[in-house]
């Protein structure tokens, strides 16, 4: 038998939305849920793909996602969207606030969506991506539970507080940017500590505050923010977009993402720019900038993404079988 299950994304997605249903959550909290899951696959981000489903699954039931949440959405000035997820998850209030936003960004230049009290995200470049599909510039940023020190702390004081930027290229192409203000991402690390795997020095801290490669004890202890005050100071910045302008919960008082049954309240800012406001030029610029510096040996990151999103939505997914089998069995019992 084959270690892998050949699925399309429609059937990935199925499977996906059918555990999330299982789990408590409503039509549409698991097709957002199943969508931004299946998403992150395509483009080869599996750290925060379906293998991720299952933080999100075991939220559902023990209650840190309120599945039937009906997220609240309130448009205080014309060119800003103010959600409040009501516990529930991060997705769905950008799917039924997305459409407002577009609006707004093409009529004003430039709009914002400030959501607060939802549980984490995922994948952020996933909201920059869906807003340069539709031709706009677009800037995201998300706070989460604190899980990265700083210099000058001794305990964790942010979560790994990642910023998104997303560009249209003429053709469906972009330049995608999705970095953590950590060295990595912490699905990463915690996928390691599973497999009982080693991490890179200069990864973490352990909860004595010392060094480690061990994932299981990084875990334990903390990340730490990249390049020093430098990194310290994007995290702030982060921070202050992502709980302090949306009303969410900072970092230091946000609840645990995988124990206990209190959503972790968190924020997601998403900054979206019309670029025809500066002159119809754009999008042709870019990309002839773009070829210049691939041209001299730099990678422009996002523009593999989208081929591979392409590839996956032809030919479909490659799923390891123990991961559907997991999946599908949520919610059974």
């Amino acid at each position: 038998m084959s270690e892998t299950v050949h699925l399309s994304i429609d059937e990935c997605e199925a499977i996906c939305r059918g555990a999330a249903l299982r789990c408590g959550a409503s039509e549409e909290a698991a097709g957002a849920l199943a969508r931004a899951s299946v998403a992150a696959d395509a483009e080869g981000n599996a750290a925060v793909g379906v293998a991720h489903l299952s933080l999100y699954l075991d939220a559902l039931r023990e209650g840190r996602i309120d599945g039937k949440a009906v997220p609240e959405i309130r448009q205080p000035l014309p060119a800003i969207v103010h959600v409040d997820a009501r516990s529930g998850t991060a997705h769905l209030g950008f799917d039924l606030a997305s459409a407002t936003l577009v609006e707004a960004a093409r009529s004003f230049g430039i709009a914002v969506f400030a959501q607060k009290n939802a549980f984490t995200c995922g994948s952020l470049g996933y909201f920059a991506q869906r807003l340069a599909d539709e031709g706009l510039v677009a800037l995201a940023a998300t706070n989460g539970p604190r899980l990265m020190t700083v210099t000058g702390a001794k305990e964790a004081v942010y979560c790994t507080n990642p910023l998104a930027f997303a560009a249209p290229l003429p053709g469906g192409d972009m330049v995608l940017i999705d970095q953590a203000s950590s060295p990595t991402a912490y699905a990463k690390v915690r996928r390691a500590a599973g497999r009982g795997e080693e991490i890179p020095e200069g990864w973490a801290v352990d909860a004595e505050g010392s060094p480690t490669t061990s994932a299981a004890e990084a875990v334990k202890g903390a990340l730490i923010a990249f390049g020093g005050a430098r990194g310290a100071n994007i995290a702030l910045m982060v921070e202050i977009l992502a709980a302090g302008l949306t009303g969410a919960n900072w970092s230091l008082d946000a609840p645990s993402i995988s124990e206990g049954d209190r959503s972790p309240g968190t924020g997601l800012f998403v900054m979206a720019i019309e670029p025809s406001a500066f002159g119809p030029e754009f999008s042709e610029r870019l990309k002839t900038h773009a070829g210049r510096l691939a041209n001299k040996g730099v990678h422009v990151p996002g523009r593999t993404k989208v081929a591979a999103r392409l590839k996956a939505r032809q030919e479909g997914l490659s799923v390891p079988r123990h991961l559907v089998e997991k999946i599908e069995a949520y919610g059974r019992s």
